[in-house]
């Protein structure tokens, strides 16, 4: 019996050894889902929008989508995505926003959308300078004019990016506190934070970014718990506000161009224009 039951735990060992190898090497394959990328331009996606390139410092050419504002000097909204699809499907979002007068980026990062390379926490940071390096050299954006808007992982990178070049204006939709908390809710049986390389410290970050801060999120949402977005709200050095959209589930259309997330946005580039 005794042999029975040492042999079954060797069994149990082996197999969970094996199970936490395969997550060890294959956990980016479950945090980033790419898309093959939309099939249109620019202009059809978004009236007005233009096809660009954003280079990265370590030589990677991003697919990008600029849309002007309304005048030379309207605030610009740099858009970073989650963790799925590319840029087409916040085309949405950059028209309700353009229709407030606003410029908009949408870019996909590496790995995404036919994009060269593969995302990493340092890579879909380096994703993020970029795009606001596009923004203040190649259309002229004042820093103080700029507003950056990630949505779920994205609320990590525009974090990330505000913890190292700090906005006008910061909106978090659907924040977690990091990237382990997260994945502990999903994998409550497996050692999340002892495996991950990627770390995403968002409520950490956000606590050193003195600007005006809105958190968004869906009170019902079954991604990222509700009391996460909160924790990050709560841990924000420049909170201005928080949003909660009754009934919301994380994917819902409400908190991709809704009324709520539009209007947070709106608000604190006027603060800022």
């Amino acid at each position: 019996m005794l042999r029975r039951a040492l042999g079954a735990a060797v069994v149990v060992a082996l197999v969970c050894t094996v199970l936490v190898g395969l997550l060890w090497v294959l956990q980016r394959h479950l945090i980033y889902l790419p898309d093959s990328g939309p099939d249109l331009p620019a202009a059809q996606a978004v009236p007005g929008a233009r096809d660009v390139t954003l280079t990265t410092e370590d030589g990677l050419r991003l697919a990008a989508w600029f849309v002007p504002g309304r005048t030379s000097d309207s605030p610009a909204v740099l858009v970073a995505n989650g963790n799925g699809g590319h840029r087409g499907m916040r085309a949405p979002l950059a028209r309700a926003l353009a229709d407030e007068g606003l410029a908009v980026l949408l870019f996909d990062y590496r790995g995404y959308a036919g994009n060269p390379g593969s995302p990493s926490e340092e890579g879909l940071a380096r994703d993020a300078r970029a795009a606001r390096a596009f923004l203040l050299e190649e259309v002229r954006v004042p820093a103080d004019r700029l507003v950056y808007f990630g949505e779920s992982l994205g609320a990590a990178v525009a974090t990330g990016l505000a913890a190292e070049h700090p906005p006008a204006g910061l909106v978090l939709r659907s924040p977690f506190v990091d990237l382990a908390a997260v994945g502990s809710e999903h994998y409550p049986f497996l050692p999340v934070r002892a495996l991950l390389r990627d770390r995403y410290p968002v409520a950490e970050q956000v606590g050193t970014i003195e600007v005006p801060t809105i958190v968004v999120y869906g009170s019902a949402d079954s991604i990222v718990p509700p009391a996460q977005s909160r924790a990050v709200a709560d841990a924000a050095a420049g909170l201005h506000r928080v949003v909660e959209v009754p009934g919301a589930d994380h994917n819902d259309l409400v908190l991709l161009d809704g009324d709520e997330v539009v209007g947070a946005v709106v608000a604190l580039a006027r603060a800022a224009g």
